[in-house]
C-alpha cells in the first residue's frame, strides 16, 4: 500500500457509487479540494458510515488510487447533529457546502476557506445568531478570502452602519467575524447587499440555496 496522508478538512458532499461505497469531496487544509473513495461504507455496521457525511470536520487518512484517494481511516471531530434535525438550517447548512465546493480547488491553499466554513457552521447552529446574518458575512467573507470583493457598493457610505459592517466583515480575522449584532434594519440592508454582491461575483446558481429562498 502507498504512502498515507492526513488531512484536516470537511465533508463537502458524499455520493453513492455501486451497491455499498461513497464518494466523498473534502474541502482540506493541506491540500485544497479532493475526491475519495468510501469503500463499502455503506454495509450495515460499517465503522465509517456516520463519518462519511456532509458536514463531518476532523482528520481523514487517505491513500491515494489511480484516480482518487481512498479511506482509510477518520477521526471525526464535529458532526454538526443539529444540522440534520433543522430543516432551514440545514438548507443554509447545505448552501454553504456548495459555496465552499464552488471557490475550493485541488491543491490550492483554501485553509481560510475553511476556517470560514467551520466558523459560519457553527455560528449557524448557535441560537443566538440570526441565520440571514450569518449567510450574508458567509457570502461576503467568502468573496472577499478568494480575492473577489469589489468594494462597498454604489450608495452605500463607509460611515453607515451597513458600510461598516460590510469593512468589518472583509477586513475581520475569521475567528472575530460573528462578534456583532446589527439591528432588523441594517441587517435587511446588509442582506441586500450579501446578495447583489453574490450575483456579481459568484455566477454559479447553487440548488440549495433555491430551496432555502422559496422556504423564506
Amino acid at each position: 500500500m502507498q504512502d498515507i496522508i492526513t488531512v484536516t478538512g470537511m465533508i463537502l458532499k458524499a455520493e453513492p457509487v455501486g451497491e455499498y461505497d461513497k464518494r466523498i469531496v473534502l474541502l482540506t487544509k493541506e491540500r485544497g479540494k479532493l475526491s475519495a473513495f468510501a469503500r463499502g461504507v455503506r454495509r450495515q455496521g460499517n465503522r465509517f458510515m456516520a463519518a462519511a457525511s456532509p458536514f463531518c470536520f476532523g482528520q481523514f487518512e487517505l491513500y491515494p488510487g489511480r484516480k482518487a484517494y481512498n479511506l482509510q481511516g477518520v477521526h471525526i471531530e464535529q458532526y454538526f447533529e443539529q444540522l440534520r434535525t433543522d430543516y432551514e438550517k440545514a438548507c443554509y447548512g447545505f448552501y454553504f457546502l456548495e459555496v465552499a465546493d464552488y471557490y475550493g480547488r485541488e491543491n490550492n491553499d483554501d485553509k481560510e476557506l475553511l476556517k470560514l466554513l467551520y466558523q459560519s457552521l457553527r455560528a449557524l447552529i448557535h441560537p443566538a445568531y440570526d441565520p440571514r446574518l450569518v449567510r450574508a458575512v458567509y457570502e461576503i467573507k467568502a468573496i472577499a478570502v478568494n480575492g473577489e470583493f469589489p468594494g462597498l457598493l454604489k450608495g452605500i457610505s463607509p460611515d453607515s452602519a451597513c458600510g461598516y459592517a460590510i469593512t468589518y466583515i472583509v477586513t475581520s480575522s475569521v475567528e472575530k467575524l460573528y462578534s456583532f449584532r446589527l439591528s432588523e434594519e441594517v441587517l435587511e440592508e446588509l442582506v441586500r447587499c450579501a446578495r447583489e454582491y453574490r450575483t456579481k461575483c459568484i455566477p454559479q446558481k447553487f440548488k440549495s440555496l433555491e430551496i432555502l429562498e422559496t422556504c423564506g
